[in-house]
């Protein structure tokens, strides 16, 4: 595997100064030579521009947050980083690499979670190379190769983890956010190590179910929330049953028999836990008829 080299790079201006003092007292020599009539002098003289022409191929620039990744007849030679104009030698080929900090979006993919039902899930990478050789030699296309492995660690991630928590799951997509994300970012940073590129964050962006049993999960998600409610509101009801049945024995107003308490429970039930309001009856004759 080849890993990054930091090459020093000299500095462009201290080198373009040179090369253009000596290339204008060349050009001049040249002429002067040639309209002397000194054949061999010319000759020499024009083969001294041509070299230093040559040197002129050094010069390169580098941005910030760029590096330029340098080769040598196809062996690498180093990665240049320093921003500014720079030289070196002019028989270096120079590849430019990003080193600023980009995002990916999937797009929605469908995939089957562990429960084996469809969704549809997509996902924001935030990303950027970190070996600049890593990056050029070790893949094809740094970029296609980021895109491609989020997508695919996206879908293991998904099929790995249910939609939702319904039988003790751990860790679920929906009601596990935080979790999620991280387990992302660990399954795509696993992925693009090998192409010198560091995850800065990975995030779920769209999460759903797939329009086939959408409309199922939506019932089966409200008649969760109503037997939730009801559970709710029945241990609410039963105690303040509970709590009418002591305060009345303890300040008391009234002694009941059990089954008479049966039969307040039950009305008292009736009446807190219908969803109608309740419709007094007034008991003209004794406690018990």
């Amino acid at each position: 595997m080849i890993t990054e080299i930091d090459r020093k790079a000299r500095s462009g201006y201290p080198v373009l100064l040179v090369l253009s003092v000596l290339t204008l007292a060349l050009l001049a020599s040249t002429v002067k030579l040639a309209g002397s009539g000194n054949v061999v002098g010319s000759v020499l003289s024009m083969l001294a521009l041509v070299v230093v022409s040559i040197g002129w191929g050094g010069f390169f620039m580098v941005h910030p947050n760029e590096s330029k990744v340098l080769q040598l007849f196809g062996r690498y030679a180093g990665t240049a980083k320093e921003a500014g104009l720079r030289w070196t030698n002019p028989f270096l080929s120079k590849i430019a690499v990003s080193t600023r900090v980009r995002n990916f979006e999937s797009s929605a993919l469908k995939v089957n979670d562990s429960s084996g039902n469809p969704i549809e899930i997509a996902s924001v990478v935030v990303w950027r190379v970190v070996d600049s050789a890593e990056a050029t030699f070790e893949v094809d296309d740094y970029e296609s190769f980021v895109r491609i492995q989020s997508e695919a660690a996206l879908r293991n991630m998904a099929s790995a983890h249910p939609y939702e928590a319904h039988q003790g799951e751990a860790v679920a997509l929906r009601s596990n956010p935080t979790e999620i994300a991280e387990f992302l970012k660990v399954e795509v940073q696993d992925r693009l190590q090998k192409a010198g590129v560091e995850v800065i964050e990975a995030r779920i962006s769209h999460l759903a179910y797939a329009q086939e049993i959408a409309s199922a999960m939506l019932k089966r998600q409200q008649a969760q929330a109503i037997v939730a409610a009801r559970n709710t509101i029945v241990e609410g009801a039963v105690g303040m049953v509970k709590m009418a049945l002591a305060e009345l024995k303890s300040q008391g107003v009234v002694d009941l028999d059990e089954e008479r308490k049966a039969s307040m429970a039950s009305n008292l039930l009736v009446v807190l836990c219908g969803e109608e309001n309740a419709q007094p009856v007034i008991n003209s004759g004794s406690l018990y008829s």
